[in-house]
């Protein structure tokens, strides 16, 4: 019988980090914000509260049996399906996961508790750190990321200024832009400004790629990425919004309906997305996807981007 895991999920293609194994530990929309890009739906616990959310010896106790099969991988991705820095032993599980293993770990953060000096020591550790900057102004970090308050424009900017000085690993700078709303040359100058003055490696420009939890915020188009990305005076790349054309993900022999439902909980996916994700055929996905909407499990979606499949509302919370 195949092993289900509950808090390490893939590996997973990512645009940005080639085969990720991901470890998820907070519980589903645990955050700091509510974006409105968001491909996971509404925060439905908004706290800037520090707990254990997830027992750290269950995590690292499937991480290190994941780590026994030999599995391919090129990043080791702390991030899933809320905001990571809000586990309070964030630290530990860095340090003992690189403890297992020599695959480089990185952090995926919405940067907004890099203010507080414990949370910047817990990610000292770590290999990469990918914090996001989404807007330049305290007006649209309102719109965009609509953060708890006890989160302000400022206080954010300021955490990621102070760990780029402290951090002696690699920070890339996930800048994620909405047509009509940050996707235009005055509002990417201030976040280019911000860049400069945080001082990062690289910014990885994004866009909409899944749908997102307003359907306002819609995707930059490529021509517009381009001219956008001139921008900066730092090393930038555009996060293409599409897969390798063939997995680099190992077939799974006995992946089923759980191992689909337990992607789709993290993130929207293509079918395309899931043959790459679980290395299955796609008929044999297709079959497995019209049997998960007839018992009502999922949903699909179309939307610019293609048809996308996500789980049913009503079991988002299961």
């Amino acid at each position: 019988m195949k092993r289900v895991y509950k808090y390490i999920y893939g590996p997973v293609p990512s645009r940005r980090l080639g085969k990720s194994l991901g470890v998820d530990i907070v519980p589903h929309k645990t955050c700091t914000y509510d974006c409105i890009y968001c491909q996971l739906g509404k925060t439905t616990n908004k706290t800037t509260t520090r707990l254990d959310y997830l027992p750290v010896t269950d995590i690292l106790s499937e991480l290190k049996e994941k780590l026994s099969t030999d599995v391919s991988c090129d990043y080791i991705t702390i991030a899933g399906s809320g905001e990571p820095t809000l586990h309070a032993s964030i630290g530990e599980i860095i340090e003992k996961t690189k403890q297992m293993t020599n695959i480089p770990v990185t952090v995926l953060t919405n940067g907004s508790l890099l203010f507080l000096p414990d949370v910047r020591k817990a990610l000292m550790n770590a290999d990469i750190v990918i914090p996001s900057l989404d807007a330049g102004n305290k007006e649209l970090f309102q719109y965009v990321n609509r953060p708890h308050q006890d989160i302000s424009f400022d206080r954010m900017v300021q955490g990621l200024i102070e760990f780029s000085r402290q951090f002696a690993g690699r920070i890339w700078l996930e800048v994620l832009l909405l047509s009509g709303i940050t996707g235009m040359t005055a509002e990417v100058k201030e976040i280019a400004a911000l860049a400069n003055k945080i001082g990062v490696e690289k910014v990885q420009l994004n866009t909409v790629s899944r749908p997102a939890y307003e359907d306002f915020a819609c995707a930059v188009d490529s021509k517009q990425m381009n001219k956008l990305a001139g921008l900066f005076s730092i090393s930038t790349e555009i996060i293409e919004n599409s897969l390798p054309a063939e997995s680099p993900v190992a077939k799974e022999q006995g992946a089923g309906d759980k191992d689909i439902l337990d992607l789709l909980v993290r993130r929207p996916c293509t079918l395309d997305g899931i043959c790459l994700g679980l290395g299955l055929h796609p008929h044999e996905v297709a079959k497995r996807l019209k049997s998960l909407i007839d018992k009502h499990l999922i949903s699909s979606m179309r939307t610019d981007q293609g048809l996308f499949y996500r789980i049913a509302e009503e079991n988002k919370m299961k």
